[in-house]
């Protein structure tokens, strides 16, 4: 490491330099700075208030650059200058203070230790030192930087690592990739000038291609390139430089091999530097061999993942590598703890949910290749798909039960793993395939995501041929529900078919309630509710009679309420939806409350009790909406239009009737997605056609399907509804407070939940009172307590009781 010129030292006694009036030695920046707002206004604050700051990211995350603009903002607060310490090509931690000295031209007398000369030169000086990539030697660091500190009072430290150097007084600043554009969707040339990675990749393209500029053309294909490399400064500048022989749409397609792709940056750059490949090389070797290891194996996560999912994936491997090599145990906890502070995962926080680890796309195929290199990358599957089999079949086993909407989360936040582990299982191991797919059938049907749960089931059946098992009937009579509910009812009853066969010669006890339950459904969708009757009722009986999931038994005991409806037989269809719902209240469930609710409603107006069916059709769509199973929630809106056109409210009806149709086509359905009802629906619809007139007719059924756009459909509701005497829409409205003043700078609506609030209500009695969702009212809390500057609800309380004092 040269020495810095000495200009701005001068000579000492003890024969040591002191840099007084110094600039330092920052280097002129070569390209242009780009994005990091926030991050450089972050840094900036903790310099200003901490004497060490440590920015910590993955490798070519753009660390050093980011604390070269900070330390340049903030040169004028070190009347001895910044000084930058260059520590990337230091591995011996021995040399770590000759480096540091040598940079500021400190010398020590013969015979005095040269950190010793270093702190007493360092002790009345007001500089700040930046110490850029410590990783290798971060112990080193660590202990020089506290001695510093706490001899040398105007001295300050600005440190770029990997990981954290765990010193008292340090202070982390976490440096993300490069915001990059959120979707396909967003590859408009004016979204794309909020991304600073598209802004950093066209940057860099003009220097390398002389005029590039980003066009409607290649916007999509740089937008693509941005989010395939994770925002990583380093990667997008190298992609970048490929424009010299490769069109945006060329560099795309090789970004299947990003590590042969992305590399020859400037020779100026540091050797870790010069591709993508040395970068993640440098990190995998700051890595013991167990945490080797857990990288390549999380690397198979295709989406963010927990401890749990952690723990079976990698705890029996980590054990035996611990005890082979170390002769003692190696917590995965502290594996996983290291891998965070290196960068290798990400910590994600979710409200209440367990904490997640994710990694980028970058660090994952990297960790691919070194399983692959392992030779474990089957063994490595077959524990995950494992994994995501039993969690499949734990939320299927504890569906209708308390736990429902938590297992509604916890699947959503584990898609991207569970079509991993779908695809991987369709090719390798159908029959657990069929299984996860089967046990993930009631979150697909929640959810109405048809389409999606018909790929993997129609996939996977294809895969076992003419196999005979419980897993092939399980899966067949998913795939006829998820088929039947979209109106595909021919191929519908190719699948009953096929089950009938396999029940026939299946030994399975339950087989043949689990056919009839299937034969039910599809008679039912085609309008035969005769035949639906008699296969449910078959369906009934033995699977109460048999160890069937719980799933299977009340949908079977619902949708025969449903066959009895059809058949005008309302008094019998409400007993079966009583006795549906009085377990589906007792084991605490809720996607099929809103089912039943629903139902109930319609045989009530069916028989004439308009007052009891609608109560019963606002709690339906209230469940529906806390679920977010968006076919039942149109099925309750649609119901709900047939009541307002019945009693004279045209408009409002064509309003309900907009956003039935639109969040039926959100789940790819059709609104009355039992056909014997649609004549209901039709009649509905022309007579408002006829009451309102084509225009009339039109703008509200657009606004109805503004209001369906809206993540709270019943607060969308709430807004077009009518007062009804004994209804939530008639209960006066909350004494509420004057807004639009810089006194009160809530909404309406948020002045409505203060006021509740001040009277002692709690979220769930808010969201009766309003005829909205508790989320929707969870939301409105948090809005007010960042609007007020408060932290809890009594101080809201007492605010509300000062503002009405003085209205």
């Amino acid at each position: 490491m040269p020495e810095h010129p000495s200009a701005g030292l001068s000579e000492q006694h003890d024969g040591a330099l002191r840099c007084r009036g110094a600039e330092g030695n920052l280097p002129i920046e070569l390209t242009s700075f780009v994005g990091r707002h926030n991050e450089l206004a972050e840094a900036r604050r903790l310099l200003g208030s901490a004497r060490l700051v440590t920015l910590t990211g993955i490798g070519g995350v753009g660390k050093t650059r980011l604390a070269l603009r900070a330390a340049e903002k903030v040169r004028h607060a070190f009347p001895d200058g910044v000084w930058l310490v260059e520590l990337g090509e230091l591995s011996d931690a021995s040399l770590l203070v000759d480096v540091v000295a040598g940079t500021l031209g400190v010398r020590a007398p013969a015979g005095r230790p040269l950190e010793d000369a270093l702190v007493d030169v360092l002790a009345d000086t007001g500089c700040l030192l930046v110490l850029d990539n410590c990783e290798q030697v971060v112990e080193a660091v660590a202990a020089l930087s506290e001695r510093v500190l706490r001899r040398c009072r105007r001295v300050r430290i600005l440190c770029t690592s990997r990981e954290e150097l765990r010193t008292d007084g340090e202070v982390l600043l976490r440096v993300p990739p490069l915001t990059v554009p959120g979707g396909a969707g967003d590859a408009k040339l004016t979204g794309l000038s909020q991304s600073d990675a598209v802004t950093l990749f066209v940057d860099r393209a003009t220097v390398a291609v002389a005029g590039f500029t980003l066009t409607d053309g290649n916007a999509a294909t740089v937008a693509d390139i941005c989010r395939r490399l994770d925002g990583l400064p380093l990667a997008i500048e190298l992609a970048a430089a490929r424009l010299r022989t490769l069109s945006p749409a060329q560099i795309l397609e090789r970004l299947a091999d990003r590590f042969a792709l992305l590399t020859q940056r400037g020779r100026g750059a540091p050797t870790r530097q010069q591709t993508l490949r040395l970068c993640m090389d440098w990190s995998h070797d700051l890595c013991s061999p167990p945490e080797q290891l857990v990288w390549s194996r999380l690397s198979y996560f295709a989406g963010s993942m927990d401890i749990d999912a952690i723990t079976a994936v990698c705890e029996d491997a980590v054990e035996a590598m611990c005890e082979r090599d170390t002769g003692g145990p190696n917590e995965l906890l502290d594996i996983v703890t290291s891998l965070v502070e290196k960068s290798i995962l990400v910590r994600e926080d979710s409200g209440s949910a367990p904490v997640r680890f994710r990694m980028l796309e970058t660090s994952r195929e990297y960790g691919r290749e070194r399983s692959r290199a392992r030779g474990d990358e089957h063994d490595v599957h077959e524990r995950l798909s494992r994994w995501y089999e039993d969690l499949a079949v734990a939320a299927r086993d504890q569906w209708i039960g308390p736990g429902q909407l938590g297992w509604i989360a916890r699947i959503e936040r584990e898609q991207s793993n569970f079509r991993y582990v779908l695809d991987y299982c369709a090719l390798e191991n159908p029959r657990r395939g069929l299984r996860t797919a089967a046990a993930l059938f009631p979150f697909w049907n929640s959810r109405a995501l048809f389409s999606e749960g018909r790929h993997w089931l129609d996939r996977l059946l294809a895969q076992a041929g003419a196999e005979v098992s419980g897993e092939v009937t399980m899966a067949l009579y998913a795939d006829i529900v998820l088929t039947a509910s979209q109106g595909d009812l021919d191929a519908a009853d190719v699948l009953v078919a096929r089950a009938r066969e396999i029940a026939e010669s299946s030994g399975d006890p339950t087989a043949p309630g689990i056919v009839a339950l299937a034969d039910g459904t599809a008679a039912l969708f085609r309008a035969e509710c005769g035949r639906a009757q008699t296969h449910l009722e078959d369906a009934v009986r033995v699977l109460r009679a048999d160890e069937a999931p719980d799933v299977l038994r009340l949908s079977a005991l619902v949708l025969l309420a449903f066959s009895h409806e059809l058949q005008s037989a309302g008094h019998r269809a409400i007993r079966y939806f009583e006795d549906a719902l009085e377990i589906s209240r007792a084991r605490g469930e809720s996607v099929y409350r809103s089912y039943i609710l629903w139902g109930m409603g319609v045989s009530l107006w069916r028989s004439g009790r308009r007052e009891d069916a609608r109560a019963r059709l606002h709690q339906g769509l209230r469940i529906a909406d806390d679920v977010g199973h968006s076919l039942v929630a149109a099925s309750c809106l649609d119901t709900l239009a047939w009541i307002a056109t019945e009693e004279g409210d045209a408009r409002r009806a064509a309003v309900l009737l907009g956003a039935a149709d639109a969040l039926s086509r959100r789940s790819e359905s059709i609104t009355t997605f039992l056909p014997a009802l649609l004549v209901h629906h039709r009649d509905c619809e022309q007579s408002i056609q006829r009451t309102l007139g084509e225009r009339a007719y039109a703008a509200a059924y657009r606004r109805g399907a503004e209001l369906a756009s809206s993540r709270d459909v019943t607060a969308a509701l709430a807004s077009t509804a009518p007062p009804s005497p004994g209804s939530a829409a008639s209960t006066p409205a909350p004494a509420s407070l004057p807004t639009g003043s810089a006194d009160n700078p809530l909404t309406r609506r948020e002045s409505e939940v203060a006021a509740l609030i001040g009277r002692g209500l709690t979220n769930r009695a808010i969201a009766e009172e309003l005829v909205i969702s508790q989320r929707t009212v969870h939301g409105h809390v948090e809005h007010i307590l960042a609007k007020l500057n408060f932290s809890s609800r009594v101080q809201i309380a007492a605010w509300v009781v000062t503002h009405r004092a003085s209205a």
